[in-house]
């Protein structure tokens, strides 16, 4: 099965020192049976045979990269490592530096960390390249069901607005092509060979109330806790650069748009096109009163509004996974080696064209992940790669009415130190997002581009 476009860009892209790990942690009450375990783990990968695959070796003068389907494991990919007061964080800053190989089945591995005093974490670890974050819980899922022997409810579908044609293009209210460099999040303040140096990624964890939405002059609030997130990360990164002299600049943010269904049959892999939301106010006096020490509620609700038109129709919009360079790129006209020279080539010429960072939203997530004797989950969080040139994502997760965010970066943009305080502005900005009155939400032309283009004490410390 070759490669799809997402696949085969990772593929060329790969780096030892940023390694593309998607991570997963549930939380569980109670204890599991590691026999039970093993077995229920097992009978959910044949449950989705599409995730039993590897890739098949060959030299770079073959036209394509492909995925062969074995039909069952390799070996064991479950493991239960000791328990101790570090086991947890050891397990973490494996799933950031340790990627599951793409030549072993399946490309992901599940490691077991039983609580000292009772309760279980599970961790799952995924190559990108092969999956991401929806499918690994949905194999999770279906692990659930084998092991408490009850079949979830029905999972519906995502709703969404009806399609509009072609994804909008990045031109503003006159048809002229807006050509804006993004800012980057301003590195923190090691030394250049200190962060040269560093490698692999830090990450922070945040339990944190879902925000509310105000409502407004309908039945629906005017903005959804996605757009919230958006707006929350931008006053994050703008806050965070002004604060360390940089100017304000516009901020572009990459958000995955995933559409496929949630039941036993959704498709396996990675099944999220990529656009990018230009976090820009209509009117350009708003960003001294958004980047002040307290956010004015009145211009954050604007910029709730803003977002929200521009994600609904993104979301709306037809268009390539990655858009059509990346098509184009990985079209099979040239072997794999000459391909991933251009890719590699383009990846950084656009560096600074790159989007300032990536938020990755599951919303609530769709499954009780009920394991029987060991209780339900309580909290689920998840991560995305934060590989330079952007460095930086944020994820988000919502179970039990709370809201399970992650904030994974490059360590070569910033110390773990200065990751904890970023996470700590992400909440505080978040909160700022709860207080926007929702006031009119009627529809208005939006002068500013869409911009799309289609590319509580433990948690909180650094792994």
């Amino acid at each position: 099965m070759p490669f799809p476009t997402v696949d085969e860009v990772s593929r060329h892209c790969l780096s030892d020192d940023e390694p593309e790990s998607v991570h997963i942690e549930v939380h569980l009450p109670g204890r599991l049976d590691p026999v039970r375990l093993r077995d229920a783990f097992r009978r959910a990968l044949l449950t989705h045979p599409r995730v039993l695959a590897r890739e098949v070796p060959g030299r770079g003068h073959r036209r394509s990269f492909a995925w062969e389907l074995t039909g069952r494991p390799d070996g064991d990919p479950v493991s239960f490592p000791g328990p101790g007061p570090d086991a947890l964080a050891q397990a973490r800053a494996r799933a950031l530096t340790d990627c599951p190989p793409l030549t072993m089945v399946p490309p992901m591995r599940l490691e077991v960390v039983q609580g000292e005093e009772g309760g279980t974490v599970l961790l799952l670890t995924l190559h990108h390249t092969a999956l991401d974050a929806p499918s690994g819980l949905r194999v999770l899922a279906t692990t659930a069901e084998q092991y408490g022997g009850t079949t979830a409810l029905p999972v519906p579908g995502r709703v969404r607005p009806e399609r509009s044609g072609p994804a909008p293009g990045g031109t503003g209210a006159t048809g002229r092509t807006v050509r804006v460099r993004p800012v980057r999040v301003a590195p923190d303040s090691r030394t250049g060979p200190v962060r040269a140096r560093a490698v692999g990624n830090g990450m922070v964890q945040a339990d944190l109330p879902v925000p509310r939405r105000a409502a407004g002059n309908g039945d629906l609030p005017p903005w959804t806790v996605n757009d919230q997130l958006l707006v929350a990360t931008a006053l994050m990164v703008g806050r965070w650069n002004v604060s360390r002299g940089r100017p304000a600049g516009p901020v572009r943010l990459t958000m995955p748009v995933d559409d496929r269904t949630r039941g036993t049959d959704m498709p396996m892999g990675n099944g999220t096109r990529l656009v990018e939301v230009a976090m820009t106010s209509e009117d350009p006096r708003d960003t001294e009163l958004l980047l002040g020490e307290r956010p004015d509620p009145e211009a954050v609700a604007r910029l709730l509004r803003t977002t929200a038109r521009r994600t609904r129709a993104l979301k709306s919009a037809d268009g390539a996974p990655m858009g059509a360079g990346a098509s184009l790129l990985t079209a099979p006209l040239l072997p794999v080696g000459v391909r991933g020279v251009l890719t590699r080539g383009a990846r950084r010429a656009a560096a600074s064209w790159t989007s300032t960072a990536l938020v990755t939203n599951i919303g609530r997530v769709p499954y009780a992940l009920d394991f029987g004797d060991a209780g339900r989950a309580t909290a689920v969080w998840f991560s995305a790669p934060a590989r330079m040139p952007r460095g930086l994502s944020v994820a988000a997760a919502s179970t039990g009415g709370r809201l399970h965010v992650t904030l994974r970066w490059s360590r070569a943009l910033l110390g773990d130190a200065a990751g904890a305080e970023l996470a700590d502005l992400f909440a505080e900005s978040l909160s700022t997002t709860s207080l926007a009155p929702a006031g009119d939400d009627t529809p208005r032309p939006d002068p500013t581009p869409v911009g799309t283009r289609s590319t509580q004490d433990n948690h909180k410390r650094p792994s």
